[in-house]
């Protein structure tokens, strides 16, 4: 009994080795499989942490925006002539001085001198916006006289003028497409 038990032992011990001589190759290939998925892993989540940082923005601006600027280009100007393209020269067209009165709730009268500039879309757009102009004049006027001295405070109250403004015009110009509205000067007394 004693070289039965000897003898399973020895069984024992070799299937013991015979077992761990392939999960040592196999240990290692996981092992291996397991750092490359790590380092995998922390390529993919650095460069998602760059993305989203906004540390990737000039690399995507510079990836995506040769090939929209081209894709814009040759788009729109098929046909046309025309297109959005980085060669193209902007387009404005100066307003006259505009001057009113701003609403002050009764106290002392204040004024608001401003002169616009807008930017056009196509330079024939000019003839259009100048045979609409009392139309664009006159919703300027209705529009800045309700204006308070409160609502022209700090930069945010610059930039909702400007959207209001550029709303006006757009519907007052209907045809003709107006880009944005352009301070050259704004004088409040």
């Amino acid at each position: 009994m004693a070289d039965n038990e000897e003898t399973d032992e020895a069984e024992d011990a070799e299937e013991d080795g015979d077992s761990k001589a392939p999960s040592k190759g196999g240990g290692s290939k996981k092992k291996l499989l397991m750092i490359i998925a790590l380092i995998f892993l922390l390529v993919i989540g650095g460069l998602a942490g760059a993305y989203f940082t906004g540390l990737l923005d000039p690399v995507v601006e510079i990836i995506m925006g040769d090939a929209a600027e081209e894709d814009k280009c040759e788009g729109e100007g098929e046909g046309e002539g025309e297109g959005e393209c980085p060669d193209q020269k902007a387009i404005f067209y100066d307003l006259e001085e505009i001057l009113v009165n701003l609403d002050t709730g009764g106290r002392k009268s204040s004024l608001l001198k401003i002169r616009i500039s807008l930017e056009l879309e196509k330079e024939t757009d000019i003839p259009l916006i100048k045979a609409l102009m009392p139309r664009v004049i006159d919703n300027f006027q209705v529009y800045l006289r309700e204006i308070r001295m409160e609502d022209l405070n700090g930069s945010a109250g610059i930039y909702r003028l400007r959207e209001e403004l550029l709303r006006r015009i757009s519907a007052a110009s209907a045809p003709a497409k107006i880009k944005d509205v352009l301070f050259k000067e704004m004088l409040v007394q």
